[in-house]
């Protein structure tokens, strides 16, 4: 009977079980529901709907991102890339107690990290990296599980806590890099991590010697420890690993040679070990036959390049630019794999150019400057169309340039300055679309100035001096609407100076000096806007000083020993001896080089009074007469110059804000007492309208294209008509709707202009503010700079996250900048914007588009930008706003910009509040060097490095002064 009843009670307690069961499932699933949800409501929605799966009537194993083991407990939470903003809740996660890996990696969270983080010990994977965290990262030695950890560029600050990853020995992957941790000796607890493959400690503050140790960690492929203050040797344990595929070691201090047996790395595909004090000969790299690139620069190395090298059958990038290297190039270099970039400068190299570079047509970078290289430019180079770069400046080269080369599609600099060529430039330099700069001055070429030069409409400086051209300037030279500088000086050219040149409105700087020049000096020169610089000494030309060049602004005119004659403008006397050498030239009072305009008048009136005066008397009638003409004429002109008046039914205006705007009175209004404004992409008025708003207004001549260029100005390829500038701007500000870039009201077209009307910003550009005036400086203080770097930082995140279709900007600075009467700031100038592909593959730019001193790095070697570059360019900004200081400066030195200046301070061990401008008030100087710390990473050299624009904003907001409040309302959409 018992048995029986046992048997009976079975079923039951089996439906109990399962009971008990379920309940506990349930129980699971809800404290894991209840954990994920807690989570999500830390972070804020992005746009991507990434959380429209996880609701509470949905299983949490089918929520995005999340994957769970077979017994539905969940594992993995994969959510990187998402665009997800907010903090993280690290007590909540942890509770999830089979949690394997956590991948939140490139998105914008903030905020720090708690200590709880160490309870989640099943950790196996943890990615954090490209992220705006904050404060300290928590000790990590309970995760001993670990195998992946990546903190790469994350925003932790503070101590490393280095001593905790002695128990995380199972770590295969490490990369801590691109975080402002406080400086350290290099860690010597990571040397006992010896499963990594993967160490990636590049800018973290690490100092001292790399330790002799190094050689433990045999299964290391890939090592980098750059951008850091390491010094010493490089150790002999580095040659112990032989499976490296890549070393970085760049931007250090280190020194001696390389150690015996470092050939031994055979692996090897990519070595980095440039701007660094290293010295003696290459040759242990000679066996390192699978390279693709390597970089020496900026050391002490010397001898020459061993032989093997011309075998290095995988190698596409070689730079050893700022070295003692002597000898001859290996004649096979780069004859065997899709070859790419070469650059070889300042050093002593010597001996022919190797011809066969560009055998697979990948070569875009030819830079062998300030050597002592012989011989011709090989016949093989006029082939190499995909040639962007081609600088052989300052060497002992000789013989006739190969025809191609003139004309090859994507080069834009030509600098063969400083040797021996001789022949003329072919005519097919008509075909060199691409060109921006052409430098041959300091060479034996001959015979005239093409024609067809006119054809190369992206030309923004040209550099002829002291050669052997003769024949006439060629009168279309005014085509070249971005011509920036023209040095033909020490020549033989003949003939007029083409009136055509005044239409060179990009104009800076013009050098015809000792030629043979003739005829009378343009009136258009005078008028050219950008005009700064005007050398016409050592001519034959003749004729009266234009009156236009009184209202010029120069800063320096040489017209000596000429034949001029007449009266010289009071406003040009103070260029004190650029009129000596011209007889019939006279002044209104007497001078040391030049007679009086009186005592010439009275010597000739005293030798014939009676015709004299009779001849006066009649001329002056004639003036007279003449003089009220023209003076009707001018009038008539004046009034209609700035801007044809035709039929206003001719205007076509599209509107895109509401406002009561007649294109009669804009129209009207274009005259010369309302300019604001001059510059290469056209005139800005400034206008009233009836009910008192006012107005900024941009005029473009259609047919023309053209912008400022030198050494702060604007880079860019001239594009067909009127349409390009005009178009682009269009296109981009009439969709853009944000408080920080500029608002667009409407356009007006007619047959021969384009106007653009803007909302009017009283307080002009930030360059202006910054550089301009030592008053208006004077009153910006860090709370109004700091107010300014987040309103445009906003402005940047827009245009790169929040427009329908992304906007590159392509020439961000502190001139594009503008500010209102409250000194709030608006994006402006979008003439180079591009809107993004929709795939979200990087741009391709025919030709560098930016402006100099603002460009990011990448456009030296590589024509496919993304946000990035304006990142780059924006960092450069803050830069500005910190310092003071203009992007390039002469104290800076010779081919240093402002991002080399702060980072070699720095690398000084000078303190960054030192850098910070002298005007900002001391106490605020500490929250300006934070922002100066920003900058940095906006300008790091690898576009992969820096932060996203909203990463940038999030960075900007979190350091904000105390004292300081941005206004809320500033991120607002219009």
């Amino acid at each position: 009977m018992a048995v029986k009843s046992i048997f009976q009670l079975q079923p039951y307690s089996m439906l109990l079980n399962l009971l008990f069961f379920l309940l506990f499932i349930c129980s699971s699933h809800c404290d894991e529901l209840q954990i994920l949800m807690h989570f999500k409501s830390t972070l804020k929605e992005p746009i991507l709907l990434v959380f429209d799966s996880w609701i509470p009537d949905n299983h949490v194993c089918n929520f995005t991102g999340i994957v769970c083991d077979r017994n539905e407990k969940v594992k993995e939470i994969n959510l990187a890339e998402k665009n997800l903003s907010g903090t993280v809740s690290a007590d909540s996660l942890c509770s999830l107690e089979l949690l394997e890996r956590v991948s939140l990696g490139s998105n914008f969270l903030v905020g720090s990290i708690s200590d709880h983080l160490m309870n989640c010990t099943s950790l196996k994977y943890l990615d954090l990296g490209f992220n705006s965290f904050s404060g300290n990262v928590p000790a990590l030695s309970s995760l001993s599980k670990l195998k992946f950890l990546n903190l790469n560029l994350s925003g932790f600050t503070g101590a490393f806590p280095w001593k905790s990853l002695r128990n995380l020995t199972n770590l295969t992957f490490l990369s801590l890099g691109d975080n402002l941790f406080d400086r350290s000796p290099f860690p010597l607890e990571v040397l006992n991590l010896q499963n990594l493959y993967w160490l990636y400690l590049s800018n973290c503050s690490i100092e001292g010697q790399i330790s002799e140790s190094i050689g433990n960690l045999t299964l290391l492929e890939n090592l980098e420890l750059s951008h850091n203050y390491l010094s010493g040797r490089i150790p002999d344990g580095i040659t112990k690993l032989t499976k490296l595929r890549q070393l970085e070691l760049y931007e250090n201090s280190l020194t001696g040679d390389f150690p015996v047996g470092f050939g031994t790395l055979t692996s090897l595909v990519s070595f980095d070990c440039s701007s660094n004090n290293l010295e003696g000969d290459i040759s242990e790299l000679r066996f390192l036959t699978k390279l693709v690139s390597l970089q020496l620069f900026e050391n002490n190395f010397s001898g020459e390049i061993p032989e093997e090298f011309g075998e290095f059958r995988f190698l596409e990038d070689f730079s050893l630019y700022t070295n003692q290297f002597t000898g001859s190039l290996p004649q096979k270099i780069g004859s065997w794999a899709d070859f790419n970039f070469i650059d070889v400068s300042e050093n002593s190299f010597s001996g022919p150019i190797p011809p066969e570079m560009c055998s697979k047509d990948k070569l875009t970078d030819l830079l062998m400057l300030q050597n002592k290289f012989i011989g011709g430019l090989p016949a093989t180079y006029g082939n190499c169309s995909s040639l962007v770069r081609l600088r052989v400046k300052n060497n002992s080269l000789s013989g006739i340039v190969p025809t191609g080369i003139w004309s090859l599609p994507n080069l834009s600099l030509i600098d063969l300055a400083l040797n021996q060529f001789e022949g003329p430039i072919a005519p097919n330099i008509g075909e060199a679309k691409s060109l921006a700069q052409l430098c041959l001055a300091n060479n034996r070429f001959s015979g005239v100035l093409p024609e067809t030069i006119s054809e190369d409409t992206s030309l923004v400086a040209i550099d002829l001096s002291l050669n052997q051209f003769s024949g006439n300037i060629p009168s279309t030279v005014g085509k070249l609407q971005t011509l920036s500088s023209l040095h033909l000086e020490n020549n033989f050219f003949t003939g007029p100076i083409p009136d055509s040149l005044g239409s060179c409105v990009s104009l800076a700087d013009v050098n015809f000096a000792s030629n043979l020049l003739s005829a009378k000096i343009p009136a258009s020169l005078g008028y050219l806007p950008s005009l700064n610089s005007l050398n016409l000494s050592n001519n034959n030309l003749s004729g009266e000083i234009p009156e236009s060049f009184s209202s010029s602004r120069l800063s320096l005119l040489d017209l000596a020993n000429n034949e001029l004659v007449g009266h010289v403008p009071s406003s040009l006397l103070i260029f004190k001896s650029s009129f000596t050498g011209n007889p019939g030239l006279c002044i209104d009072q007497n001078g040391d080089d030049l007679k009086s305009c009186s005592s010439n008048y009275n010597n000739a009136k005293g030798h014939n009074k009676t015709i004299l005066m009779a001849s006066c008397f009649i001329v002056g009638a004639l003036v007279l007469l003449f003089s009220l003409s023209y003076f009707l004429y001018m009038k008539s002109r004046k009034s209609n110059q700035e801007i044809p008046i035709r039929s206003f039914n001719s205007w076509d205006m599209k509107q895109f804000h509401v406002l009561q705007i007649s294109e009669e009175h804009i129209i009207k209004a274009l005259k010369q007492e309302n300019l604001i404004g001059k510059g290469g992409s056209g005139n800005v008025y400034r206008v009233v309208l009836a009910g008192g708003e006012q107005i900024a207004v941009k005029h473009i001549l259609n047919g023309e294209r053209s912008r400022s260029c030198g050494a702060s100005s604007t880079l860019v390829a001239k594009e067909n008509g009127r349409s390009s500038e005009f178009d682009a701007e269009v296109a981009m500000l009439s969709s853009i709707r944000h408080v920080n870039v500029v608002k667009l009201y409407c356009s007006i077209t007619s047959e021969d202009s384009s106007l653009l009307v803007y909302e009017y910003l009283p307080n002009g550009s930030l360059w202006d503010k910054l550089h301009c005036s030592y008053e208006e400086i004077s009153t910006m203080d860090w709370k109004i700079r700091y107010d300014i770097a987040v309103g445009a930082a906003k402005g940047l995140e827009y245009l790169h996250h929040g427009c329908k279709r992304l906007i590159l900007h392509r020439d961000v600075k502190s001139s594009n900048i503008l500010l209102d009467e409250h000194m709030k700031p608006r994006i402006a100038d979008f003439g180079l914007a591009k809107i993004l592909q929709a795939s979200g593959e990087r741009d391709s730019a025919s030709i560098v588009a930016g402006t100099y001193g603002y460009m990011a790095p990448e456009y030296a070697y590589t024509t496919k930008v993304d946000q990035k570059s304006d990142v780059y360019s924006f960092g450069v900004v803050l830069l500005e706003l910190v310092t003071g200081k203009k992007p390039v400066e002469k104290e800076f030195g010779e081919y240093i910009d402002i991002v080399h200046w702060v980072c070699s301070s720095i690398a000084r061990e000078k303190n960054m509040v030192d850098l910070v401008d002298s005007r900002i008030s001391e106490d605020l100087k500490e929250d300006a060097a934070e922002v100066l710390r920003i900058a940095l990473y906006c300008t790091a050299r690898m576009p992969t490095s820096r932060p996203s624009m909203r990463m940038v904003v999030q960075m900007l907001e979190d350091v904000e002064p105390s004292a300081c409040k941005v206004d809320g309302d500033q991120e607002s959409i219009m």
